[in-house]
């Protein structure tokens, strides 16, 4: 019995985790990408397809469909009010990658918001993922 009951709650932050890696990771992918692309200023769909040819862009994108594809998993067994609240740790994460690796100035107003979000991550973080009951739910 005690396996089954850990089961979930595994699932739930393994696939928590790759939330949220993928969306850091591919955000960072993009930016280092379009930065060697440069701005798009035309609505060309050749501007596009040029843009995804950049190794980094298609890495980026890669990244960002693992990324929808586990948070619709995620969404799938964990409720909107748990998974949002603890994914957006990756905003933070964003932020910090950014400063670090794409060398992006980050000023003591965004710096104070991330420290908001880690702070309502790390209290939602704590609370049950799942508070809808299993009876209601159709599986």
């Amino acid at each position: 019995m005690q396996a089954t009951s850990t089961r979930p709650l595994l699932k739930t932050r393994v696939f928590t985790l790759i939330v949220i890696l993928a969306n850091v990771l591919g955000d960072s992918f993009l930016r280092m990408g379009m930065r060697q692309v440069g701005p798009i200023v035309s609505a060309s769909p050749l501007a596009y397809v040029t843009a995804f040819l950049n190794p980094w862009v298609a890495v980026g994108v890669s990244l960002l469909v693992l990324w929808m594809l586990s948070h619709m998993a995620l969404l799938s067994w964990a409720d909107l009010s748990y998974v949002l609240p603890v994914t957006s740790i990756g905003y933070a994460l964003v932020a910090l990658a950014g400063h670090l690796f794409l060398h992006e100035a980050v000023s003591l107003t965004r710096w104070t918001g991330i420290l908001l979000i880690v702070g309502g991550v790390i209290l939602v973080g704590r609370t049950e993922f799942n508070t809808t009951a299993p009876a209601a739910r159709k599986n």
